[in-house]
């Protein structure tokens, strides 16, 4: 994973900073999206992987399956990764295009595990002092976790909160077998 993010983060800082100048962010978003989706299935990967078509029947063929979602720059951008065969790293593209993206809006999405579902009010609550702690705005993805015996995991990029009763359970583990 680390070698496609090197590989791909030229690409992304490129259409970033491309997206970030013309104020298309969100149309940008949703074209990487979009062209990432596409190249994870498996005719087109197949496709995009046949020595028989050459970079620019792959591009054009990308640009005419994705159909209205690219943009004049969203399809340069396909071509240029075509003529690169970079196409296979659309995903890793997105991904980190999308991080760029929090970063510039001062967003994150968090997901958050309980072991039953929070009234609205509660949800609020937590949501505010997870944006304050973040000093971001945030997005949450709520699930609902019957085998959390009590309490809630978030999870925020690299930051995970376990106040889970299994999270507390596996620490006392943790420091009576230290």
């Amino acid at each position: 994973m680390a070698e496609l993010s090197t590989t791909a983060r030229p690409y992304a800082k490129a259409a970033f900073e491309y997206a970030l100048a013309a104020s298309t962010l969100g149309e940008w978003s949703a074209m990487l999206a979009t062209a990432a989706a596409v190249s994870q299935q498996p005719e087109v990967m197949r496709f995009l992987s046949s020595p028989a078509m050459t970079t620019e029947q792959q591009a054009q063929t990308f640009i005419n399956v994705c159909a209205d979602t690219f943009n004049a720059g969203g399809e340069n951008f396909i071509k240029i990764l075509a003529e690169n065969k970079r196409l296979g790293l659309l995903p890793t593209i997105s991904e980190l295009f999308e991080a760029q993206k929090a970063i510039q809006e001062r967003t994150v999405d968090v997901e958050l595990t309980t072991a039953f579902a929070l009234d609205s009010e509660s949800e609020k609550r937590l949501v505010e002092a997870l944006g304050k702690k973040l000093a971001r705005e945030v997005h949450v993805h709520t699930t609902v976790d019957p085998l959390l015996l009590g309490g809630v995991i978030v999870k925020a990029g690299d930051l995970v909160i376990d106040g889970s009763v299994r999270g507390r359970l596996a620490k006392l583990a943790e420091a009576i077998n230290s």
